[in-house]
């Protein structure tokens, strides 16, 4: 079946949330949050995203299996602004693609780089059938260009399929210049903890593949027992895959994960529930070969990066090239990646498991 796109235009948008397209059980309707930013909200017959088709084409919130697997924050909604801290609190924030993660001393970049709420030019919806079955989906199209330094188009799409939770995120970078384009990037993808939820996930659980991050970046005011915490996790890291509302993720706890992927290239991230349902992601090292996961738990936020697959460490442009993390998209050439995130049941959660352990030994 061929795909079907349809072009979104600011005008759409109004307070009132009106239906623009349904086929069977997937549908798209847009609105306006009071604070001016345009919305999206894509269902299927088992839940829906709301995602900001203008704005960084993030998946503001996610609701699939009767529960909303998004981060608690401080915003009740987005903002119409570029800066990064200033409207934080989506499920699924991208985030480089010139930069990423916290600037260090020599960075003059901006936090996670341009493309969390970066303007985009354009956005459609896109509908179609494929070997999953039939979808609904956002894509859009931002280009970035600096005189002299960067010239390039981001292209995201993300789907849902009928009677699926899970949405399948992909994401092209197209480097427009004559030479060689470097590369950072990052999905910030925020679920919410649940006390007690297990971390199950396709890596060697040991100090020497699970490694927190020592560095506190200057955004972050720790209290007391936090540095202990740290490093008691930098002997044992094992000690935070249970999710006990006792242990000081406050304000956050940062690893970076060595991550084994099964035969078919994936590698396998669960926060299972206590009723043995999860949350899940699934990503590809070979295009993403960092695993970070970064945790927050306050009075204010309640936050779970699950597993940010990531091109590399989240300490800021400078630092990663002096460890060898930056990526290059050969001139006019392109770089690609994909990952899968959402919920799961307990037999998905059950079959996931063995995939797991059958790649550990």
């Amino acid at each position: 079946m061929p795909e079907t796109s349809i072009h979104l235009h600011p005008s759409f948008f109004a307070d009132k949330e009106r239906m623009l397209v349904e086929a069977g059980a997937l549908s798209a309707s847009v609105f306006r949050f009071e604070s001016g930013v345009a919305a999206l909200r894509l269902r299927n017959d088992v839940g829906e995203l709301v995602m900001l088709p203008f704005q960084g084409q993030q998946i503001w919130s996610a609701h699939f299996g009767d529960r909303e697997l998004t981060m608690k924050s401080m915003f009740d909604q987005p903002y119409p602004t570029q800066s990064y801290l200033h409207t934080y609190g989506g499920f699924l924030i991208h985030c480089g693609a010139t930069r990423m993660g916290v600037p260090g001393p020599e960075d003059d970049h901006p936090l996670h780089g341009e493309l969390p709420n970066a303007p985009y030019q354009q956005a459609w919806i896109v509908l179609g059938e494929d070997e999953e079955g039939a979808y609904i989906g956002l894509s859009g199209r931002f280009r970035y260009t600096v005189a002299f330094a960067h010239n390039y188009v981001a292209l995201p799409t993300v789907k849902i399929y009928a009677g699926s939770t899970l949405c399948h995120v992909g994401l092209e970078i197209h480097n427009l210049k004559q030479t060689p384009m470097e590369l950072m990037y990052l999905a910030h993808a925020n679920f919410r903890p649940v006390d007690n939820g297990r971390l199950i996930y396709s890596a060697v659980t040991d100090a020497a593949h699970v490694r927190v991050r020592r560095s506190i970046p200057a955004h972050v005011k720790p209290g007391p027992g936090y540095k202990e915490f740290l490093d008691a996790l930098g002997e044992q890291p094992e000690q935070h895959h249970v999710l006990k509302p006792s242990l000081v993720f406050d304000p956050e706890i940062v690893f970076n994960i060595d991550y084994l992927a099964d035969a078919q290239g994936w590698a396998h991230t669960l926060q299972v529930h206590p009723d043995g349902n999860a949350d899940y992601i699934r990503h590809r090292p070979d295009q993403l070969d960092v695993g970070v996961r970064w945790i927050s738990r306050t009075p204010d936020q309640d936050a779970l990066g699950l597993i940010l697959p990531a091109t590399a460490e989240p300490e800021g442009y400078s630092a990663e090239k002096a460890k060898g993390n930056i990526k290059t998209i050969p001139a006019q050439g392109t770089w690609r990646c994909d990952y899968v995130m959402g919920a799961v049941e307990k037999d998905a959660v059950a079959a996931i498991t063995a995939t797991i352990e059958g790649l550990l030994g």
